[in-house]
């Protein structure tokens, strides 16, 4: 007999056509959500879709305007993150917020210790800590100290701390942006068993091949607006993608044929030990080379001490035919090198600064006149680049803080393209942004290839590597394992050289042959 409409158990959370206006900006002009008990449910968008907006208003950060918001059947609103926590709610975002001197214990158990007759109950808390670990399946020492967690160990800890908070909806925004493979298998195992104890999970993930294989329903946004929810079932990633952007992404790789011209960087037995050894390759001009190899195998590390970032023990590394200083990041920039970090945020921007100012950063000196800068010859700067990579915002004073991830990394960009480089180093170009900024970022590179610049890419996303490479360089364990030309790569060759040794793929390619 099924239930009776009486009988059925409300959703954990719904929002029905929820506002939130900043001024004169509508950042949502209509969120639309429902997250049922025992579910995982998919929440996409493109940066700047209201997706952030939503969750802030779900985790107490923020309050709407108008609209309904119901937790547990009940019209609610949070005014605080520690409101929303005691209901029942918990957001882990993208960037974890440990204590980085305190243990996973005193993390999870931050702000509500026990306490017994003589002080804290540190015993207790724990065992209890202990507990929870175990329950994930993860084996992590409630005494570690925060500090040197990978993140992947940094999120199971905000996890199980939601869990000792009795959560019954998680949101989850972005969690494995920075995970590796066997890490992110791990992160939707648990997901999928705190499904089955009946929690409510809002998965936040431009990620469509994790959406589609963890979850259950997916609701899309755009500019603000609720513009669908469906079983995952009866989507394909081509109709979510168009709903997202509001038209179809034909070309998500869009690269153009580029000449291939004369040696701009050149490595020579770059060798920093316990790190990467013995690494040689060479990047031409209007040449894309993309560093692929699983997470931790060295790709970044090589990038940062090519630009000097980090000190190597050996080796050189030349641009057209001159030896770069080492470990001198500010003579790479005079030798015409860029590097565009991974970590944007707090690496390559200077968040409380407006967006003039960040790109104008490296170029200042050049601007100035007898030591003075003036503001018309920085807006000048700015808004040639700003133009060109259509860095979304209201004004260039705006902090960058306050721009979508997308335009932060355009501004990044601008920043290292307004020094007009011959090298750009790019890590992680698309990081954490949406399907239809990815297609503005890989048009770009592109373009700039196009214009004779040369660019090394390290990238995690196989269709990304794929997509835009005319060579990708394979590196296992800071192994420069293979060197596959634009015609011959594909998704199988490329990951056997990240998972075998130098020698085995030598092997092999020579028994293909």
């Amino acid at each position: 007999m099924s239930d009776s409409p009486s009988s059925v158990s409300p959703p954990l959370l719904e929002l029905k056509n929820v506002t939130k206006n900043f001024g004169a900006v509508a950042a949502l002009s209509s969120g639309t959500l429902r997250v049922e008990q025992g579910s995982i449910h998919a929440l996409v968008g493109e940066n700047g879709a209201g997706k952030s907006t939503l969750v802030k208003i779900v985790g107490g950060l923020q309050t709407r305007d108008s609209g309904e918001f119901l937790f547990k059947g009940s019209s609610v609103d949070f005014h605080s993150t520690a409101a929303a926590k005691e209901a029942g709610i918990a957001v882990i975002y993208q960037e974890p917020t440990l204590f980085p001197d305190l243990s996973v214990t005193e993390n999870i158990f931050i702000g509500r210790q026990y306490y017994n007759r003589i002080g804290l109950d540190r015993p207790r808390m724990r065992k209890e800590a202990k507990a929870l670990l175990e329950r994930l399946g993860v084996p992590l020492d409630p005494d570690r100290i925060a500090r040197g967690m990978s993140i992947a160990d940094q999120q199971i800890v905000e996890i199980a701390k939601s869990i000792s908070l009795n959560a019954s909806v998680l949101i989850m925004d972005e969690p494995t942006a920075a995970l590796s493979g066997v890490e992110v298998d791990r992160l939707m195992g648990i997901a999928r068993s705190l499904r089955d104890e009946g929690k409510g999970i809002v998965f936040i993930s431009h990620r469509f091949d994790e959406v589609f294989a963890l979850c259950d329903t997916i609701t899309v946004m755009r500019d603000g607006a609720y513009i669908s929810t469906d079983p995952i079932r009866d989507v394909t990633e081509d109709a979510i993608i168009r709903k997202m952007v509001g038209r179809s992404v034909e070309n998500l790789f869009p690269k153009q044929e580029a000449k291939i011209g004369d040696v701009v960087l050149d490595v020579q037995g770059l060798t920093t030990t316990g790190v990467f050894k013995d690494i040689t390759f060479q990047v031409r001009a209007g040449e894309i080379v993309c560093l692929a190899g699983l997470v931790g195998a060295g790709r970044s590390e090589i990038a940062r001490a090519v630009f000097g970032v980090d000190r190597y023990d050996s080796g050189t590394v030349s641009i057209n035919g001159r030896k770069v200083p080492r470990h001198r990041p500010v003579a790479a920039e005079k030798f015409g090198m860029a590097l565009v970090p991974e970590d944007r945020r707090n690496q390559g921007l200077v968040m409380n600064a407006g967006v003039q100012r960040n790109i104008t950063l490296a170029i200042r000196n050049s601007l100035s006149t007898a030591g003075f800068l003036t503001s018309r010859m920085e807006e000048s700067a700015t808004k040639n680049w700003a133009g060109r990579l259509q860095v979304k915002t209201r004004a260039l004073d705006t902090e960058v803080v306050m721009l979508s991830g997308g335009n932060q990394q355009k501004v990044v960009l601008a920043k290292w393209l307004a020094t007009n480089p011959k090298l750009l180093i790019i890590d992680e170009p698309t990081r954490g942004i949406d399907v239809g900024t990815k297609s503005e970022v890989h048009r770009l590179i592109s373009e700039l290839a196009g214009e004779g610049l040369a660019v090394l890419m390290i990238s995690s996303e196989l269709p990304e590597v794929l997509g835009m490479a005319d060579r990708v360089l394979v590196i296992r364990e800071g192994e420069l394992t293979a060197q596959i030309d634009r015609t011959a790569a594909t998704a199988e060759t490329v990951m056997f050289a990240a998972t075998h040794a130098a020698s085995e793929v030598t092997a092999a390619a020579g028994a293909s042959a």
